[in-house]
């Protein structure tokens, strides 16, 4: 039984934190590239793609929660979720050069090849990043150090999309030689072996500390419910999908914003980039400022501040790139801070789970992160799909492209602007402060010493 004031070593915190920089790998790149792979590259029309993006990611968002139980009751000489990062990462990084891969079919059989692809690379990146992310609840129990083990987690994150989104258009180019369909496929062969090797690092250098008594034994129909009267966790459910969908449009639409409005394809690397060491700052310093504030204080001072300024995007012109950049950082360091928060406190509504219900559910409580990461997605993909099919967008024709350019800008700024404004609202109703955790951990320490007790 570990102690709520033991440390975690930095080498075990870098090690944590690489495992995210793999699944960014992954995720950047689909986020960022891969509606406009659908539309410019693969040639899938723009609406066909959207719900494409909507309709895989809904119907696997259940996977989430079925993973999630799957990871709590799992044994194994690893633990409980450190296998599942050695069983998924050769499966994981073989899919994602599979989805950016572009057989010659007709077009029907260009839309069963993306859906198979997709789907089964959002299963497999089920099966990694939810017990990946439970793994975090279970390395401490010290919600500091779970704080500080996000930040690194986030920074490592971020640096996955340094990875994905600084250096992809770049290598695009320069592997495929004016050819995007090879230079995507074998852009995507590099990229896969980062992924594979940064996982394996993850699983050889982490542990899991907190371990419930083996007494603690429910049914699925419990947990479930459990979890439904669990409301923290209902209100991060709703923040966590409101965020992804506010950072996933704003993502997928950064290439097409640069490559259509402002003029400069190669350019969206260099925002991307410069957005992503921000992210890494922002990342680092959320600790102290949490700290500072408070978790739910500093989760809506940096949603608003992040939604106006993303906002503000919309009033700079395509000749003002220095303007978009300024913009654009400042939004992205509130933006950076959140998600840090965000799994911070799922482990928080974990903790809560356990004081109230005498059992723990760590995988299916974060089971949270990776359902809002889909299904916000999802929406997201679907929203960028629908408005800029309805300024009749259309990737593979040139004539089509002055006329989307209104929707381009909005899916820039004040379409995702709008879904920070109804995060605050709910955050607002977020019931645990961290007074409110201090209690919960001296409880916690007492009882599980006490379970522990009694079990020898």
């Amino acid at each position: 039984m570990t102690s709520p004031d033991e440390k975690i070593k930095l080498g075990e915190k870098i090690g944590y934190a690489l495992g995210d920089t793999a699944a960014n790998i992954a995720w950047r790149t689909i986020t960022s590239f891969l509606l406009i792979f659908y539309t410019d590259v693969f040639g899938i029309p723009a609406v066909a793609a959207g719900i494409l993006l909507l309709i895989t990611r809904l119907s696997d968002g259940i996977t989430d929660v079925i993973m999630g139980m799957i990871a709590d009751r799992t044994k194994s000489r690893f633990g409980k979720f450190r296998p599942w990062l050695l069983w998924t990462s050769l499966p994981f990084g073989l899919m994602l050069i599979l989805t950016f891969s572009t057989p010659n079919l007709s077009q029907t059989g260009k839309l069963i090849y993306a859906y198979a692809t997709y789907i089964m690379l959002t299963l497999v990146y089920t099966a990694n990043n939810v017990p990946y992310s439970a793994l975090m609840g279970v390395m401490t129990a010290n919600q500091k150090e779970r704080t500080s083990l996000s930040s690194f987690r986030f920074a490592g994150a971020y640096l996955g999309g340094i990875i994905a989104q600084g250096l992809l258009i770049y290598l695009v180019l320069w592997l495929g030689k004016g050819n995007e369909q090879l230079g995507y496929q074998y852009s995507m062969y590099l990229l896969a072996g980062l992924l594979v090797l940064f996982i394996l690092i993850t699983f050889f250098s982490t542990r899991e500390r907190v371990h419930v008594s083996s007494s603690q034994k429910t049914s699925v129909k419990t947990d479930l419910k459990d979890l439904l009267r669990n409301r923290p966790w209902m209100i991060l459910l709703v923040i966590g999908f409101l965020f992804v969908v506010f950072n996933s449009i704003k993502q997928g639409t950064t290439v097409i914003y640069f490559k259509r409005f402002v003029g400069n394809e190669q350019l969206a690397a260099s925002y991307m980039v410069v957005l992503l060491v921000v992210s890494m700052v922002a990342a680092m310093v959320t600790t102290p400022l949490a700290n500072f504030f408070g978790k739910k204080k500093l989760f809506i001072y940096s949603m608003i501040f992040t939604g106006v300024l993303t906002g503000a995007i919309y009033f700079a012109n395509p000749h003002q790139a220095g303007w978009i950049f300024v913009l654009g950082a400042l939004a992205e360091f509130g933006a950076g801070i959140m998600p840090v928060l965000f799994f911070v406190m799922l482990g928080d509504a974990a903790d809560y789970s356990e004081l109230i219900n005498q059992h723990r559910a760590t995988g299916l409580v974060y089971s949270a992160g990776t359902f809002a990461m889909k299904f916000g997605g999802g929406v997201a993909g679907a929203i960028i799909g629908f408005v800029l099919g309805h300024y009749g967008y259309d990737g593979m024709n040139e004539l089509t492209v002055p006329g989307a350019l209104p929707g381009i800008r909005l899916l820039m700024s004040w379409i995702p602007s709008l879904f920070m404004v109804f995060s605050v609202l709910v955050m607002i109703t977020y019931p645990l402060s961290s007074k409110n955790m201090e209690e919960i951990e001296k409880q916690l320490a007492f009882q599980r010493n006490r379970s522990s007790e009694s079990g020898k």
